[in-house]
């Protein structure tokens, strides 16, 4: 490929940059080069606007990078675009506190949701939230629509459904006072092959016993009303039909029913469509059994309450009956016999807000079954939302009854909810990029099976507000190249370079890489950038808080001195590869401190006026003095005095800090030598040392040296033998007088065995004396009992 037509086609790919880009910050990988798609990038966004902002080489993407970033490099806050979202509510009609009995309303007049209508503004990568109550009432409207199958296998059934109606008001009326009922039936398309088409067959398909009327497709027999009685004499008008295989055309009948609402006198309150059967269905692709290939339109063909288009739409399927029956907010309720019960399960699963119910042979339970299913059905609620335009998400949260909280698909939906409970959504829509043309896009949310909603008009933010102030053709962009806004030239097709100053083939040329090589070097803007126009533009770092500026791109803020494995010891920053310190720090890796405070001593001198305070140090100038501060003075008078006591606790356990020598002693380093000629001399020490002799109680001599060490540590140097003086040998005499005590102490032993034998002979004697003139008495005693017991027979004579 040629290189020219290589760079180009970089250009054009906004100069793209490594995918090792350093995960997290959005803004810099977003490579934004206008304001716009910064705040598209992510929430945590801003463009600053500063026009002085960037250093020369820097990209005019780098204006788009996280708030904090963006502060630290210099940018002042009121010139940092960063726009948020928001939210206004403007329908809040709350939730309706009616008891039943109470004064009648309109089903328009009551609310169960709330609210009913926001405003909201999105930001890319930042949600909105707000809390959606609901609140089932009571005494709440009921519309039912019984749809019944009418094929010869439900005979019996009708019979019981005749009475229905009255016995269904008067069921229905423990739960609200305003009831209607309405009736159905469906039975089978007439042109599919398996009907007979004799037209006898066609008039009456039973057999000849039994008179049934012509087979039809859906027949809205009773629209919705709250006469009962009306409803017991219509259905008991109608008579049974037929056809010849087991599933019947019932899907047709349901989408006419949901579809047909002016016809049918569907009302905007809770909605119930029965669907009593004993078989199975036909669904979309089974016409095509009769030659009806067009699909079902989902649209009403009611004519004199008659369904007219069966024989040329084909079945409709399921997902598009679970479509409409949602659209107009339609609870099913299936009452079918045991055998399918399986089936009508499966489909139940399929279709929101729709219940089974197990129809006895001959229809005796509906009643109880309707009941059961209506209590099931309206216990929960479910939110469902309209389509979202493209880039929306939605995320729901429900709190219950008994503080159950539920997210994801468990947010959407409550059970257990009793008439009066008032339950709450937390609802949080955000949007991952704008909409192509950026208009409002409006979406709802619904309780399932509900009419009432809440209409959210989205409106996004794609532009940045100094967007509106962009003056186009703009003569800071090379000629009227680009448009200014934000700070920046927003070029125009065709156009690059930071002033726009270049077109797309002129971008790479040999006289323009000439002024990108710094001291006409080989180097184009030193290996660390790309010559754009003529002008270098540098390259980004894998760390996005690691930049290259510079003419050049010679320059950058990571390459400086570092003290304790931080750049600039942590109290500057880099730039140019030089420290820039702060005011109270110094040196090239600014780990120098300006601060004296460390260096004042007791006399709040600083390094007691005997030093210099470098870098928070004290280096003295009097050599005699050390310390921290200068304060020592280990060759000056009185310093072996001042150490004595403590030598001699430590070092021989006596003298007058024996008893505290542990606590008040341990601030040197004690070091013990067997002669006074190892101890340190002055000359050959790296550091001042004193050479102490003091004497203790008895006259003894001790020797040590004190000194301080170079690393301020206290050293103490001490013979471990005292020097005591020489007396007169008394050595002869005091054996002597050993001797003598020796001898004196046999003796006395002597005696004093002698006299213990005497007496313990005599004590003998004594004891012998007394025990032959002892008497003992030999009488039993009187609480001895003996261990045998002696048993005599009183029959036993001795023979």
């Amino acid at each position: 490929m040629d290189l020219k037509l290589l760079l180009v086609t970089t250009l054009l790919g906004s100069f793209c940059y490594s995918s090792a880009q350093k995960e997290g910050n959005e803004c810099i990988n977003a490579n934004a080069r206008y304001c716009g798609k910064c705040i598209q990038a992510g929430a945590k966004c801003g463009w600053c606007t500063d026009p002085d902002f960037l250093k020369q080489g820097e990209m005019v993407s780098t204006r788009c990078d996280e708030l904090e970033s963006l502060r630290k490099r210099g940018c002042d806050e009121a010139k940092i675009e960063n726009p948020r979202g928001g939210q206004r509510v403007l329908k809040n009609k709350m939730v309706t506190n009616r008891r039943k009995g109470a004064e009648k309303l309109k089903p328009e007049d009551i609310t169960q949701i709330q609210p009913q209508k926001l405003s909201v503004v999105l930001r890319s990568g930042e949600p909105q939230s707000f809390n959606l109550k609901f609140k089932r009432a009571e005494d709440y409207p009921i519309d039912l629509y019984y749809l019944m199958d009418l094929s010869y296998s439900m005979k019996d059934d009708l019979e019981n459904v005749k009475n229905l109606g009255t016995s269904l008001m008067l069921e229905m009326s423990k739960i609200t006072s305003d009831f209607r009922i309405g009736f159905g039936s469906f039975v089978e398309k007439t042109v599919m092959p398996y009907i007979s088409t004799t037209p006898a067959k066609l008039l009456n398909p039973c057999t000849v016993e039994q008179n049934c009327t012509s087979p039809f497709s859906y027949k809205n027999v009773l629209k919705l009303t709250s006469d009962g009685k009306k409803f017991n004499t219509l259905v008991g008008q109608q008579r049974i039909s037929g056809n010849l295989d087991s599933p019947e055309g019932g899907f047709d009948a349901i989408m006419q029913v949901a579809v047909c609402g002016d016809q049918i006198g569907w009302r905007n309150v809770t909605r119930l469509m029965v669907f009593s059967t004993d078989a199975g269905f036909h669904f979309a692709g089974d016409g095509k059994l009769g030659g009806i290939v067009l699909p079902n339109d989902g649209k009403c063909h009611l004519e004199n309450n008659e369904y007219t288009m069966s024989h040329y739409y084909d079945y409709p399927s399921i997902a598009h009956l679970v479509q409409k029956l949602s659209d107009n907010n339609i609870q099913t309720i299936f009452a079918v016999t045991e055998e399918f019960q399986p089936v009508y399960k499966e489909l139940k699963n399929l279709i929101p807000k729709s219940a089974v119910g197990t129809l006895s042979a001959n229809s005796s339970n509906v009643i109880n079954l309707i009941i059961d299913a209506y209590n099931s059905l309206s216990s929960e609620v479910i939110l469902e939302n309209s389509k979202l335009p493209e880039g929306v998400t939605i995320a729901y949260t429900s709190r219950c009854k008994n503080g159950a909280v539920g997210e994801g698909e468990n947010g959407r939906k409550c059970s257990n909810i009793s008439i009066g409970d008032e339950v709450t959504f937390t609802i949080s829509l955000m949007a991952t990029a704008c909409p192509k043309d950026g208009k409002p896009e409006t979406v709802k949310i619904k309780p399932l099976g509900f009419t009432e909603e809440v209409e959210i008009t989205l409106h996004f933010i794609c532009e940045c507000e100094c967007h509106k102030e962009g003056v186009t053709s703009s003569d800071r962009c090379h000629f009227g190249n680009g448009t200014y806004e934000c700070g920046a030239c927003k070029c125009n097709p065709g156009r690059v370079g930071r002033q726009c100053e270049c077109g797309i083939n002129e971008v790479a040329t040999e006289d323009m890489d000439q002024t990108c090589r710094k001291d006409n070097g080989t180097d184009i803007c030193s290996n660390n950038g790309d010559c754009i126009c003529g002008t270098c533009e540098c390259k980004k770092r894998d760390n996005p808080e690691e930049r290259y500026s510079g003419r050049y791109c010679e320059c950058d803020n990571f390459n400086c001195d570092r003290s304790g494995n931080r750049l600039c010891g942590g109290h500057g920053r880099c730039e140019c590869r030089v420290c820039v310190c702060e005011p109270a720090w110094t040196g090239s890796a600014c780990d120098c401190s300006l601060d004296t405070g460390t260096c004042l001593a007791s006399n709040e001198q600083i390094c007691n006026g005997r030093g210099t305070c470098e870098c928070g140090t004290c280096k003295c100038t009097d050599p005699k003095f050390q310390g921290a501060t200068c304060e020592t003075c280990p060759t000056c008078p009185g310093v072996c005095a001042e150490h004595k006591d403590c030598v001699q606790c430590r070092a021989f356990a006596t003298g007058d800090k024996a008893e505290q020598c542990e606590a008040e002693c341990g601030y040197f380093r004690l070091v013990k030598v067997t002669e006074r000629s190892k101890l340190p001399q002055p000359n050959d020490a790296a550091f001042p040392v004193v050479h102490c002799k003091e004497r203790d109680a008895n006259d003894c001599w001790f020797y040590y040296t004190y000194a301080i060490n170079n690393n301020t540590e206290k050293e103490v140097h001490v013979v471990d033998k005292l020097d005591c003086p020489a007396g007169p040998d008394i050595t002869p005499i005091l054996a002597g007088v050993v001797a003598g005590i020796v001898l004196i102490g046999s003796a006395l032993l002597l005696i004093w065995k002698l006299i213990m034998i005497i007496h313990d002979r005599r004590e003998f004697a004594k004891f012998e004396k007394e025990k032959m003139n002892a008497k003992w008495d030999t009488g039993e005693n009187p609480i001895y009992k003996s261990a045998v017991t002696t048993v005599v027979n009183p029959k036993y004579e001795g023979k």
